[in-house]
């Protein structure tokens, strides 16, 4: 049988540290767990910074093929493979390092702990866990399969080619995204010139009534999970995609008149009116059609625009188009730890009015491009189901411990 062997035995011992503040006005580049894109897997938000800035937890030394993996919310998978650029940098020491031997490729410990069997092991050891972390000790504690070097190569080249497609995928789908906005920029101009003279008039002029907050409901008034009573509810965590998803979100017990008074239909907007990143304060979500109630919580501030001014979807994209929101929103935009937005601040923000014809022109192109971006999430879809599958019919081998 296939020996089987503990990622304790396949990897370096030690990786070493080093604690940058004793060089304090030296710059260094910072790999924190939110540096990691738990999608892709990738790298992609490392920081510069001096010694004497540094966190006290930028300790860990990276080395070109290491293999960071999170140890804090093992479910999330934050992993990703140190790329040459970030040879000799530092790491939180939220992560586990793992630096392959002459046992392993780097890329086939990559693929590993990729596996739905690495998460799987790792997400039941925090089961319940108010703060779901892991140690190293556990992760170095996980078992692979540990064919020759030979069939590794082979493995990681299969895996490579099948990742290759999930990775052309997502790119398509990202160039997709940027059909509407490049659509919008071309129909009405840069929101923050108007060069076409578009009338312009403060926002609540295109509002059918006046903004208004969302509701809160206690702990208690929650429906019990999967219990498939009450009605659902929109949170801040359910908003930041462009439009609700209807289906999974929590459900509350909450009253006709409170159903009548925070209802939503799919011609309104919600705004967020929190957010813990200053990107996402005042981002607007669209509501899709329905005939189940859907409520919203204090955490937004209800739009309805008035058919006979503005179009519904082109207001969404006009609040939140990134040129709108430099010019107009970004800096009423108030907080520090928690970045929000109130009604009095949304009362100032002007709103470029073109004719309704116009706006509809581009509800109709819209349409024929969410057709587009469907068909890409749907092949990014199987594709991603194809890897997912030769992952784990690779690392499902039982083997000799």
């Amino acid at each position: 049988m296939l020996e089987l062997a503990t990622l304790g035995a396949v990897v370096e011992k030690t990786t070493g540290t080093r604690n940058p503040t004793k060089a304090p006005n030296d710059s260094f580049i910072y790999v924190d767990v939110a540096a990691v894109d738990n999608t892709q897997k990738i790298i992609f938000g490392a920081r510069n910074i001096l010694g004497n800035a540094a966190p006290s937890r930028a300790r860990k030394l990276i080395r070109t093929g290491d293999i960071l993996v999170s140890t804090v919310r093992p479910n999330l998978n934050a992993v990703a493979l140190v790329t040459a650029d970030l040879d000799g940098q530092i790491a939180s020491t939220g992560f586990c390092v793992l630096r392959a031997t002459t046992k392993v490729l780097p890329e086939y410990l990559f693929y590993f702990v990729i596996s739905r069997k690495f998460v799987d092991a790792l997400s039941s050891l925090v089961a319940g866990a108010l703060y779901p972390a892991v140690s190293d000790s556990q992760v170095l504690a996980q078992s692979l399969p540990l064919p020759s070097i030979v069939e590794q190569r082979r493995i990681v080249d299969i895996l490579s080619r099948a990742g290759g497609i999930v990775k052309l995928r997502r790119e398509a789908e990202k160039k997709s995204a940027e059909l509407i906005p490049a659509l919008f920029l071309d129909m009405f101009g840069d929101p923050a010139t108007n060069p076409k003279g578009w009338p312009v008039v403060m926002l609540p002029d295109v509002l059918a009534y006046p903004f208004k907050n969302g509701l809160y409901l206690p702990k208690e008034k929650y429906a019990p999970e999967e219990s498939g009573e009450g009605v659902e509810m929109v949170h801040m965590s359910d908003a930041f995609y462009g439009e609700v998803k209807r289906g999974g979100l929590r459900r509350v017990l909450a009253e006709e008149k409170q159903i009548r008074d925070y209802g939503l239909s799919k011609n309104d907007l919600l705004v967020a009116r929190r957010s813990l990143t200053y990107d996402g304060a005042a981002k607007l979500c669209g509501i899709p059609a329905s005939d189940e109630p859907l409520l919203f919580e204090s955490s937004f501030i209800r739009l309805i625009p008035d058919s006979g001014k503005v179009r519904t979807e082109y207001l969404l994209y006009y609040l939140n188009d990134e040129n709108t929101r430099r010019a107009h929103v970004l800096s009423r935009i108030s907080g520090i730890t928690i970045s929000g937005i109130n009604q009095a601040a949304m009362n100032q923000i002007p709103v470029m009015v073109p004719p309704l014809p116009k706006q509809g022109d581009f509800v109709e192109r819209v349409s024929e491009v969410r057709s587009i971006q469907s068909q890409q999430a749907a092949a990014t879809t199987t594709a991603q189901a194809t890897f997912d599958a030769l992952l784990a019919k690779v690392f499902a081998v039982k083997g000799n411990p």
